[in-house]
């Protein structure tokens, strides 16, 4: 226990902690920016199991904020790697790698196997499907989402309110690293906190980090915050599904303008038609885009003038 000496003589963890923390089950969603950190602290503490999952590939573009991964290692998945790296960084641990994407259809068994989940993915779909499989099953949930020089980490669900609550008005216009840049340590400091939450969670510390906000802004050196106890759920969120949970009830309307329908049986409207939509009684409208985000939003549209049941769908890049 040499490897663990110096985090177990806080009177906090000790021992007993220690055994809590071999003996717990974290899944990882996302093996990007703030996957890798979270990773390595997690894994470093001696967390005994960590289901990791994540479908992307290495890029060189990641690197400078990703920096575990080598040059030789660009193509390959992330979530292969990064276990690899772990396993020989720790191999205490177990690091199940799966590669593919977090969706509706297998959210809900990974998160029922987990103690804890931490959002480390960069998709307002997959953290809205990761946070209600949380919210349903009461498993904590530590949240993240970093851009250009700022983000933040919440500690949701697991008696909490979920992701929604906190946020139930999303962007009209959602910007990614791609498109709107992101520095390294800013990505390295949010997902460091994360792990930092989880851990507290896992160890059962007092003032925990569930119900709470925590935000870091690098371009004025400011941090701040919230407490969101008693964020209402929103009434009746529209719930996302996966390509696997399509019926043949469903209309499918493909929402993007940039590519052709994701199935032949699928219908290309853009966004702003969307409420010249005539849905067949008793059929379910699934609504489907890259992010999930004008899916969104095109959702409430055409609730406002049909009570018909109406699903999400996001279209992960080929």
């Amino acid at each position: 226990m040499t490897r663990y000496a110096r985090q177990m003589i806080l009177p906090q963890i000790g021992a007993a902690g220690q055994d809590r923390l071999s003996r717990a089950h974290v899944l990882v969603v996302g093996a990007g920016g703030l996957g890798v950190p979270a990773l390595q602290y997690l894994v470093g503490a001696g967390v005994g199991r960590i289901t990791l999952i994540d479908g992307d590939v290495i890029e060189e573009t990641n690197l400078h904020r990703q920096p575990i991964y080598p040059m030789h290692a660009i193509g390959q998945p992330k979530a292969t790697v990064a276990a690899q790296i772990m396993t020989a960084m720790n191999p205490d641990g177990q690091i199940d790698a799966r590669v593919e994407w977090l969706d509706p259809a297998n959210a809900p068994a990974l998160v029922a196997q987990a103690d804890i989940a931490l959002d480390c993915a960069d998709s307002f779909a997959v953290s809205l499907t990761l946070s209600d499989a949380c919210f349903a099953a009461n498993v904590p949930l530590i949240a993240a989402s970093a851009l250009a020089m700022s983000g933040y980490v919440a500690g949701c669900c697991g008696g909490m309110p979920s992701l929604r609550a906190i946020f139930p008005d999303l962007p009209v216009g959602g910007g990614t690293c791609a498109t709107n840049g992101v520095m390294g340590p800013v990505v390295g400091m949010i997902g460091a906190l994360q792990a930092q939450m989880a851990m507290a969670v896992l160890l059962d510390l007092p003032d925990s980090p569930l119900g709470r906000l925590i935000s870091f802004d690098a371009a004025t050196w400011r941090m701040g915050g919230f407490r969101f106890d008693r964020a209402p759920e929103p009434a009746q969120p529209l719930p996302f599904i996966g390509q696997t949970q399509i019926t043949k009830r469903d209309l499918l309307i493909d929402l993007r303008s940039e590519a052709a329908p994701f199935r032949p049986d699928a219908r290309h409207i853009p966004p702003d038609r969307i409420t010249d939509l005539t849905p067949p009684q008793g059929s379910r409208v699934v609504l489907a885009c890259k992010t999930g985000l004008r899916a969104h939003h095109a959702g409430h549209a055409l609730r406002g003038i049909w009570d018909g049941e109406i699903a999400l769908l996001a279209l992960p890049e080929a």
